[in-house]
C-alpha cells in the first residue's frame, strides 16, 4: 500500500511538488523542535513556508508571545541549517473544541418493574435476542 501511494504521489507534477513541500515542512518541524525550549516543543508547529516566510502555529497566546521573542534566533538557526527562511510569522491556533455530548440521562426502574421484566425474560427461549436485551436492561436498571 505504501509503495502504491508513493508511486501515485510521484506520478504527477502537482503531486510531486506537494510531496516535496510536505517533506520540506517536516524537516523544518524537526529543526524547529531542536531550537525550541522543552516547554514549547509540543506547543508550536510549522504550518507553511511560502516565499521565504515560515508560518508557525502556536497553541495559545502564551506560547505565541514566547515564540515571537525567539524569532531573531530562530531565523538564524534556520539559516545555519541551510534553509532560506527570511522571516517568521506566528499564528495562534484555535484551541481544539471537545466534541459535545449530551449528558447521559439516568433512568430509574422500580423493583417491581425489574421483577416483572426478569420474569418475562425467563419465559422467553434461551437464545432469543429479546431475552438477552431484557436481562441486560434489568442488570443496568437503577433502583
Amino acid at each position: 500500500m505504501t509503495r502504491l501511494l508513493h508511486r501515485f504521489l510521484t506520478r504527477g507534477d502537482v503531486l510531486a511538488h506537494l510531496q516535496d513541500h510536505v517533506t520540506r515542512l517536516r524537516r523544518l518541524q524537526s529543526l524547529l523542535e531542536t531550537a525550541l525550549p522543552l516547554q514549547l516543543t509540543g506547543q508550536c508547529q510549522v504550518a507553511n513556508l511560502k516565499d521565504g516566510t515560515l508560518v508557525i502555529s502556536a497553541r495559545g497566546a502564551a506560547a505565541a508571545v514566547r515564540l515571537k521573542q525567539m524569532l531573531p534566533s530562530l531565523v538564524e538557526h534556520f539559516a545555519r541549517a541551510g534553509h532560506a527562511v527570511q522571516s517568521i510569522r506566528v499564528k495562534v491556533a484555535q484551541p481544539e473544541q471537545p466534541e459535545w455530548r449530551r449528558p447521559s440521562t439516568e433512568r430509574h426502574m422500580s423493583v417491581d418493574a425489574k421483577a416483572s421484566l426478569s420474569a418475562f425474560a425467563q419465559s422467553l427461549p434461551a437464545d432469543a435476542p429479546l431475552r438477552e436485551s431484557l436481562e441486560r436492561l434489568v442488570r443496568r436498571g437503577r433502583d
